[in-house]
C-alpha cells in the first residue's frame, strides 16, 4: 500500500503533471494511486525525489 494519492492530493499536483515528470503514462499513475499496482523501489524513490518527500511518507501515515 501507499500514500500517492494523499501526497498529491495534499500538494495540489495532478496524476497526469507527475506521469509526465516521471515519462509514464497516466493509467500507470494512476493505478499507483489508487494501489492496484505498485511502484519499483527505483520508481518510489523518483516519485519522493520530485514530490519533495521522504520515501517513507509515501509508504506510511504520519
Amino acid at each position: 500500500m501507499n500514500r500517492i494519492k494523499e501526497v498529491l492530493k495534499e500538494k495540489g499536483i495532478s496524476q497526469a503533471w507527475l506521469a509526465k515528470k516521471l515519462d509514464k503514462s497516466y493509467n500507470t499513475i494512476n493505478e499507483y494511486a489508487r494501489n492496484v499496482r505498485q511502484p519499483s523501489i527505483e520508481d518510489l524513490y523518483r516519485i519522493a525525489k520530485i514530490l519533495n518527500v521522504n520515501a517513507k511518507d509515501l509508504l506510511t501515515e504520519e
